[in-house]
């Protein structure tokens, strides 16, 4: 029987069509509207279609599984080699299908409707943390001009700021005043917004096992469980958990030849993001190594590596090391035991 692939290069309103019923080889080529997308694969047998992994490609791959075909997505870095020629929707298309032959490329899985959920909710609070901290910063500075020096630390400044116009005889300016008071309203708005993005994301969690799961192993939060399960989608793509750590990019880049191995710094692929959350759980459990009456052999093995090599190489050491532990609860599908392999 004859197999039929199917790369679509992925736009806002316009989508680059290549038919390849042969390796190498594409047979047809169309340029479809957004409105005529779907009547096109409708219309089809059912075939293995090819999208890069970006902007409403997880919308798109749920809707051709419907329609009986079997989407798969491939990461754009990875697409991104095989181009050939100028970037046109016509290469990237045929990138597509080059890419796709390629056993090591591994796909990503289609994201359901509620793991794309939790990804929106993530990136809100994010948007509005970064616009918290700008005003709070912004406040910090303009207060700084006027010889007003507000303590460290985001919870003492609006405090600070509401108690410096209350009185009259502060050397904020008058005119200042009124603006000052706004931005102070901001931000203790984006607050609200952002506490109601996280009992947002408690109350979908709690119906998650496992989310259940990985909020088991120390270090792990509501936060970093539930963006792992949005972000990732399955840990079962990975093979060990070596690979979940180096797909989170908290693994060593290595530049080797010959005989001579060269191990330097984590590579710092991947999302950022969870990046982020998993070395701030890090830093945390380190922390409570540090005052823990009776230390766990976690605790134990992180304050040796910190007696060695450092605070900042043990609090990343100690994040890849979580992200194992998250490998193996995930795809075990059991909460964190004393027990659960840590190496």
């Amino acid at each position: 029987m004859e197999s039929t692939t199917i790369a679509v290069d992925l736009a806002k309103n316009v989508f680059e069509i290549a038919v390849s019923r042969r390796a190498g080889k594409v047979s047809e080529r169309h340029r479809l509207s957004r409105d005529r997308f779907l009547s096109f694969f409708a219309q089809h047998q059912p075939a293995t279609v090819l999208l890069e992994a970006t902007g409403s490609a997880h919308h798109w791959g749920r809707e051709l599984e419907k329609l009986g075909h079997r989407p798969v997505l491939l990461a754009p870095r990875a697409v991104k080699s095989y181009r050939q020629g100028n970037k046109t929707d016509r290469n990237d298309a045929k990138a597509l299908l080059e890419a796709s032959r390629n056993e090591e490329i591994r796909p990503v899985p289609v994201k359901t409707v509620a793991q794309q959920t939790l990804t929106s909710l993530h990136r809100l609070r994010s948007a509005w943390m970064v616009t918290r901290t700008a005003r709070i910063n912004t406040i910090r500075g303009l207060l700084r001009e006027q010889g007003l020096m507000i303590p460290l630390g985001a919870k003492k400044v609006v405090p600070a700021v509401v108690a410096l116009l209350a009185d009259p005889d502060s050397a904020v300016p008058v005119a200042l005043r009124s603006v000052l008071g706004e931005a102070c309203d901001e931000i203790g708005e984006l607050e609200t917004r952002i506490k109601s993005t996280e009992r947002q994301l408690e109350t979908l969690g709690k119906g998650i096992p496992a989310i259940r799961h990985l909020r088991s192993i120390p270090g792990i939060g509501l936060l970093t469980a539930t963006a792992l399960f949005a972000f990732v989608g399955d840990a079962r793509r990975f093979p060990t958990a070596r690979h979940f750590a180096s797909y989170l990019g908290l693994t060593p880049r290595e530049h080797s030849s010959g005989n001579v191995r060269r191990l330097g710094r984590i590579s710092k692929r991947g999302d950022a993001y969870l990046r982020t959350l998993l070395t701030h759980g890090a830093r945390a459990v380190l922390r409570a190594a540090h005052v823990a009456s009776s230390p766990n052999r976690l605790h134990a093995w992180v304050l040796a590596l910190q007696e060695r090599r450092g605070h900042n190489v043990a609090a990343i050491a100690l994040a890849s090391k979580l992200a194992r532990i998250a490998w193996s609860v995930w795809r075990n599908e059991r909460a964190f035991t004393a027990e659960t392999p840590i190496t």
